[in-house]
């Protein structure tokens, strides 16, 4: 009985030992769980970005839509220009389209309108876009983010960059965008464009830098950035940005 009660005893000791150490190390373990959670999840944040509402509610009331008129002159009788008069001059139609072909066709006027992006860069109202979205405009209208329209003005173009800056007078609500470092820019890194894609005001896509340096023949300072964040017409202008809402880039 004796021999019995020991060996119990020593079982019994043997099982509160081995209990004792898994607590022990369960709580050693537990004590680093959340270092390692936190560590863990500050890494993704570091490469994937859970999402990107921060920064498109910082950065959008820096980003303008763009339209412009253009007045141009001239059009007309395309028919009669290279047809001449099939009917001679029993023409059935002349009663009905007379009165439209009084007007020298070189003097009519046609509205050619256009649509693009462009961001903020200082509170004086000016505004960076693409040399190609204003070129040639006899009528200019910004829109901000807050729905207010201003007539705007053509300060300076560069049309080997397709580059221009234009001005609006206002300076109450403006939110200028910061500049960033395009050459600081990798291949793989994360950035965001906004912008008015076919007339759909502050539009936000985002991707990565696919490749840098990229010659696409459009001119003498070749050097672009290439993305696959979505990009389309009414896009050109619109800011290219990295995620810190700094601008690295102009979206054409």
């Amino acid at each position: 009985m004796l021999i019995w009660f020991m060996e119990a005893k020593m079982k019994i000791a043997k099982i509160l030992t081995t209990y004792m150490i898994i607590l022990t190390l369960a709580g050693f373990l537990s004590g680093f769980a959340p270092n390692t959670a936190i560590a863990k999840t500050s890494v993704q944040g570091a490469m994937i970005p859970m999402n990107f509402t921060e920064l498109a509610q910082k950065v959008k009331p820096g980003v303008v839509n763009i339209r412009t008129v253009k007045i141009v002159k001239g059009g007309g009788r395309v028919f009669r220009h290279f047809f001449g008069k099939p009917f001679g001059n029993n023409d059935p139609f002349k009663d009905f389209f007379g009165p439209f072909q009084q007007q020298d066709p070189q003097q009519r006027e046609f509205k050619q309108r256009s649509l693009g992006s462009g961001f903020i860069i200082d509170r004086e109202g000016y505004i960076v876009t693409n040399n190609h979205v204003v070129e040639n405009a006899d009528q200019i209208k910004v829109k901000l983010a807050n729905e207010k329209e201003f007539d705007a003005k053509i300060v300076g173009r560069d049309p080997k960059t397709d580059l221009a800056l234009i001005k609006i007078d206002e300076s109450s609500d403006l939110v200028p965008l910061k500049i960033g470092d395009s050459d600081a820019l990798k291949v793989g890194t994360w950035v965001v464009a906004i912008g008015s894609p076919f007339g759909l005001e502050q539009t936000v896509t985002a991707g990565i830098v696919s490749a840098k340096g990229r010659i696409i023949g459009s001119g003498p300072y070749d050097d672009f950035i290439q993305t696959d964040a979505s990009i389309n017409p009414g896009n050109s202008g619109g800011p290219l940005l990295n995620l810190k809402g700094e601008v690295v880039g102009i979206n054409t």
